[in-house]
């Protein structure tokens, strides 16, 4: 029997940038594989460069050198209107910013990127609804982003992410800016959707707690990617 394809690859994956006319090396060598419906945390010292790593794993970048790949195509051979596809179908993102529009309701925010597509109206909202009472939020789908919590902000958030289906959600410090007990709610829900809906989650992140939340713990060390010590 064959194996199942890897839902994401990356293979030697570097990133430098040029500062003062000094070359930094910010990822050197990152080997990763992320199979459907797997949980993984990324944890790491600041500045060590684990968003940069989230942003070319989305697409949001492109590496220097290396490759990644998504179901066995090379994503950064792929032509813009190709990439656009790819992050809209495949990548849900959630920041540590939950990013919601302030004019919108929480029920628009999260439709946001199936009405940005032109979907039906009416099927996105009714869509962005169910999402909401999946994150626990239906009796707030009316409500503008300042009149939430943080908490269900960036439950909001987690919704909106989740509004095109993607195979893999990529979170970038999401508990960042909650307290411990609104934290902990977030990366148990994190687990009830993976559960539910089957999709895979890397989770970068400083906090430790929130990083052994996660069956599979990697950490980001002098620009390579190591499986977490016990």
């Amino acid at each position: 029997m064959s194996q199942e394809i890897p839902l994401l690859t990356v293979r030697n994956v570097c990133k430098s940038y040029f500062m003062n006319e000094r070359c930094i090396e910010v990822l050197s060598g990152v080997h990763l594989s992320i199979c459907r419906g797997q949980m993984l945390s990324l944890i790491g010292s600041s500045g060590s460069g684990k968003s940069t790593l989230l942003h070319i794993l989305g697409a949001l970048d492109m590496p220097t050198t290396g490759e990644v790949e998504c179901l066995g195509k090379s994503v950064f051979m792929l032509n813009d209107a190709e990439l656009a596809e790819f992050r809209n179908s495949t990548i849900g993102f959630v920041f540590q910013a939950h990013h919601l529009l302030p004019e919108f309701t929480a029920l628009e925010n999260v439709a946001m990127p199936a009405l940005i597509r032109r979907d039906d109206r009416q099927k996105a909202l009714a869509r962005a609804k169910h999402l909401l009472k999946k994150v626990y939020l239906e009796d707030r789908c009316e409500h503008k982003p300042g009149e939430l919590s943080g908490g269900e902000s960036q439950r909001v958030a987690l919704a909106r992410a989740l509004m095109l289906e993607p195979a893999l959600l990529l979170a970038d410090e999401p508990t960042g800016n909650l307290d411990p007990r609104t934290g902990f709610g977030i990366m148990e829900l994190l687990h009830e959707l993976n559960r539910e809906l089957g999709i895979a989650a890397l989770v970068v992140t400083h906090n430790e707690v929130s990083a052994k939340a996660m069956p599979c713990r990697l950490r980001l060390h002098e620009g390579r990617v190591l499986p977490c010590e016990e």
